[in-house]
């Protein structure tokens, strides 16, 4: 007997059960499903659960071990703090699409099949086009149909390469793949797409922006984790994923800096630190992939904590721009302490959660010897403090007075930050629960010496350079500007497509229909009312042009006749002989087969 549920049909099905309820009874609810799918969560025992058989093939629905069950446990966890601090939103579509979206993620977590994975994965991307639509704006809509399309086009890769790869293999099932053929790589750029991968990443900054004060927290969660699980589960000690990782650690500091949408600021370094997560994967040691798990759970939180922050400031001014915010701490002064907490954390300062995470993926680079890598990540350490560990508290909360003046943070989302500031404290003071979830024993001591003194020089330097680079005016000012990106080639390309379409192709398009479907099938029709007139004046055309001038005109008249009293008398009555004429000839020629057969 199953005593024991997928995660992820707790909640798709609690979802569509939150229509059915309004007001205070809705909210409760709404924390009792990840309440309810956590106490389902631990009594997993580890194997495989839920097995359904599809075209001789076995489906897996729950597949438990270390690492889905890791991840597991951050996704409630998160679930549950982003919906207190939505609770407030009395769209029960947005809840729907929300709890939809994370419980898609699971399904991915513990899918143990390649077809099962691919229907979560789908689901994923349409519940998370429904989250970016749920702001109702015109650049909402744009940016979710444009999120739709690019995971539409990821998704498909995926299927080919899983196509191929089970093709090539006989299995449907989930587990390590490596790059060995045409499949997996198609599989890895369908993973790549929804982790952001270095010119497959413009959608995250363009989408994440544009949802709801709430809804941002679920959209910086699952789509980009649940990529990286995959790619742990797939694809570790991958090597090509090591440059991957450390280019991403790196060129999304350059947009930061210049950014004046602080939430846009918070997708580039979302890209920042899903770097380290792909380094760690590319690595591929024990070390490197508890510290890109370790990280996972660490930024899940500090992310959602920074996103939390800045979806308060939306909520209570409408704002979110560097250069319209400013001087919040005096109205909002708690979300501004949450936010500090939220910035530590990412920027690595010991006693916070980032600490004890991303030093595991930056040590495994130093101990294989990777020192252009292990600079790499060093150099994106400093870059992530000054863009969100310094611009985005700074100039949302001090700065310059904007002079906005307003109430602080509803209760519920002081609440929801509250409690995803102590994790983040309780993390980096004491990771050793963190260490105990992992997938592999841990040895790895985050807190000695050289490790705290290099790391505080470093950011130190960092806040120091900030200073000066200020000071001097050569640090980016921040101003109202719109910032290309690599999403301006295709959306241009595709307004240059839609104009080739509906004028050079649709001309082409206009002649070919006028010649191929109707002149010539006109002209043929033509042919056939009298070959014999046809041949007659086209013998004639021939002859004139052949002809010399005295006779030109002559045969260009009898043409024009001919062409005038086409197609003249098509059926012309004959003598009757000619008929018993021909049916004569036709007997005796039988006759005479026949005799010839028989005398052979």
């Amino acid at each position: 007997m199953i005593n024991v549920y997928p995660p992820a049909l707790i909640f798709i099905f609690g979802a569509l059960l939150i229509p059915l309820f309004r007001g205070r009874l809705q909210s409760i609810y709404l924390l009792l499903i990840p309440v309810i799918g956590f106490i389902n969560l631990i009594n997993l025992p580890e194997g495989q659960h839920w097995v359904l058989s599809f075209l001789n093939y076995e489906l897996i629905l729950c597949k438990v071990d270390k690492l889905s069950v890791f991840f597991g446990y951050i996704y409630h966890l998160v679930t549950l703090i982003a919906l207190l601090f939505s609770i407030h939103v009395k769209k029960s579509s947005e809840h729907v699409a929300a709890v939809t979206y994370g419980g898609a993620a699971l399904g991915v977590v513990f899918a143990g099949d390649l077809i099962t994975l691919f229907i979560f994965w789908e689901i994923m991307a349409l519940s998370a086009t429904f989250l970016v639509w749920a702001n109702q704006s015109k650049e909402s809509y744009g940016a979710g149909l444009r999120y739709l399309i690019v995971h539409l086009v990821g998704g498909l890769c995926l299927l080919i390469g899983m196509f191929m790869h089970v093709y090539k293999t006989g299995s449907l099932e989930f587990g390590y793949i490596g790059l060995n053929s045409p499949g997996s790589w198609l599989i890895l750029i369908g993973f790549g797409i929804n982790c952001a991968f270095p010119g497959l990443h413009s959608w995250l900054p363009d989408a994440y922006p544009q949802t709801t004060a709430t809804g941002g927290v679920f959209m910086w969660t699952f789509t980009t984790k649940t990529a990286v699980y995959v790619l742990a589960r797939a694809f570790p000690g991958t090597e090509i994923l090591i440059w991957i990782g450390a280019i991403m650690t790196v060129f999304p500091i350059f947009f930061a800096v210049v950014e004046n949408n602080l939430r846009k600021v918070l997708s580039y370094s979302l890209i920042n630190q899903l770097g380290y997560m792909v380094t760690g994967i590319g690595i591929g040691t024990q070390l490197s992939l508890n510290g890109t798990v370790s990280h996972v759970f660490c930024h899940i939180l500090y992310k959602a904590l920074l996103v939390m922050s800045m979806g308060a400031v939306i909520y209570r001014t409408g704002k979110i721009n560097c250069t319209d915010l400013g001087g919040l701490y005096k109205s909002m002064p708690l979300t501004a302490i949450f936010c500090i907490i939220g910035a530590l954390s990412i920027s690595a300062f010991p006693l916070f959660s980032g600490f004890v995470s991303k030093s595991m993926v930056v040590e495994s680079a130093a101990m294989g010897g990777m020192s252009i890598i292990w600079l790499m990540l060093l150099f994106a350490s400093v870059g992530v403090l000054e863009h969100a560990g310094i611009k985005v508290p700074y100039h949302a909360f001090f700065a310059h007075d904007s002079g906005i003046r307003t109430k602080e943070a509803p209760l519920h989302m002081l609440i929801a930050m509250g409690i995803t500031a102590f994790l983040c404290i309780f993390i980096g003071v004491m990771p050793g629960p963190l260490y105990s979830l992992l997938p592999y024993s841990v040895d790895f001591e985050p807190y000695t010496a050289s490790h705290i003194v290099t790391t505080t020089q470093l950011l130190l330097f960092g806040i120091l350079a900030y200073i000066l680079l200020v000071r001097a005016g050569i640090f980016p000012a921040e101003m109202r500007a719109t910032n290309l990106e690599l999403d301006w080639f295709y959306r241009k390309g595709a307004s240059a497509f839609m104009w080739v379409l509906k004028n050079p192709l649709s001309i082409i398009g206009a002649m070919w229909n006028a010649i191929v479907f109707s002149a010539i099938p006109a002209f043929l029709v033509w042919i056939t009312k009298n070959p014999k007139a046809v041949a007659r004046i086209t013998f004639d055309s021939i002859l004139m042009i052949l002809s010399p001038d005295d006779k030109k005109a002559r045969l260009q008249e009898r043409i024009k006749k001919e062409l005038e009293v086409y197609p003249g008398d098509i059926i012309r009555p004959k003598p009757i002989g000619f008929t018993v004429l021909g049916a004569t000839l036709i007997l005796f020629a039988y006759m005479l087969i026949y005799y010839l057969t028989e005398m052979r």
